[in-house]
């Protein structure tokens, strides 16, 4: 191990390593383990938190968008910090949906569009127009 430190949000340790094999070196991330909220669905259903499945669906919206991993990293840092900073045991999928909007926006207009598109389910051209008239105002 090559260095050791605490993340930018404080909440894990970023370690900088080498490998022995090559001699490259790479960042790992350790965090502890915390009690999320369950995920409470349309359906009623509930589901673990899962903070991978949050960083598929941003990076799925983000793909070919200038947003560098620990950028994602970090908004994602800031929902889980909201949601244990909150308190409850259970939050609805629109909800975190709305966490998930609001960093998007921060990050990345377009991501936020193209993220808003399929969790608003848009129908026709007017909601995109809609949504893209919000973002201006901003």
């Amino acid at each position: 191990m090559a260095d050791s430190r605490l993340a930018e949000d404080g909440a894990a340790i970023r370690r900088r390593r080498r490998c022995p094999g090559c001699d490259k070196r790479f960042t790992t991330y350790e965090r502890a383990e915390l009690a999320l909220p369950a995920v409470v669905k349309k359906e009623g259903s509930r589901v673990e938190f899962d903070r991978h499945k949050i960083a598929a669906s941003m990076q799925l919206a983000l793909r070919k968008r200038p947003v560098s991993a620990e950028a994602v990293d970090d908004a994602i840092a800031r929902i889980e910090y909201q949601l244990l900073s909150a308190g409850e045991r259970e939050i609805n999928s629109d909800k975190l949906g709305e966490l998930v909007m609001h960093e998007l926006r921060q990050l990345d207009k377009i991501a936020y569009v193209r993220f808003a598109s399929v969790y608003r389910s848009f129908e026709d051209i007017s909601e995109f127009q809609q949504v893209i008239k919000e973002i201006k105002q901003l």
